[in-house]
């Protein structure tokens, strides 16, 4: 199965989390089913000490699912193995109309690339990245080479990337 793909970059503090936050109410606003994928810093947890599931993990389990009338979630240990590419988990997505992707940085889908005055780190990711398709910022932008979006102009954003992966086609 290919998703459409469509990613959210940018530094720490950039505005990633809630520009991807943002985008998914519009998008599914719109009549789209959107998932996401993060990534994560190495050591993030989503179970807390004492949990059932975290200490299932903790006794040794590889995958741990946890399944309740409204929601299921699968856990996967890595234990030795090494950190998956996105596209394997992109293959592990259920059908959708949509993966947004927070994060993965140095992988080639089609991105846009957050930008805040009050994020750590303020070089611009667009030079070294040809995947970097537009920036979305809270602060005026000169001389790039991509559209450029006020960081809360959520509808235009969303119509861009309807219009990047084919999903306004439709």
């Amino acid at each position: 199965m290919t998703h459409r793909v469509f990613g959210i970059t940018g530094w720490k503090n950039s505005g990633k989390t809630t520009l991807t936050e943002r985008l998914v109410t519009e998008l599914v606003r719109r009549g789209w089913m959107v998932s996401t994928i993060k990534h994560a810093h190495h050591d993030f947890d989503i179970d807390k000490p004492g949990a059932d599931s975290f200490r299932h993990r903790e006794a040794g389990a590889t995958e741990v699912a946890i399944v309740s009338g409204r929601r299921w979630a699968l856990m996967h240990e890595l234990r030795n193995e090494t950190e998956p590419t996105l596209d394997e988990v992109l293959e592990r997505i259920a059908p959708c109309d949509l993966v947004l992707v927070e994060g993965y940085k140095r992988e080639h889908h089609l991105k846009i690339e957050a930008r805040r005055l009050a994020a750590k780190d303020r070089s611009p990711l667009t030079s070294n990245d040809p995947s970097i398709v537009a920036v979305a910022a809270d602060h005026p932008v000169e001389g790039e080479q991509v559209p450029v979006f006020g960081i809360d102009d959520i509808t235009a954003i969303a119509d861009f990337v309807e219009a990047r992966t084919g999903l306004a086609a439709q």
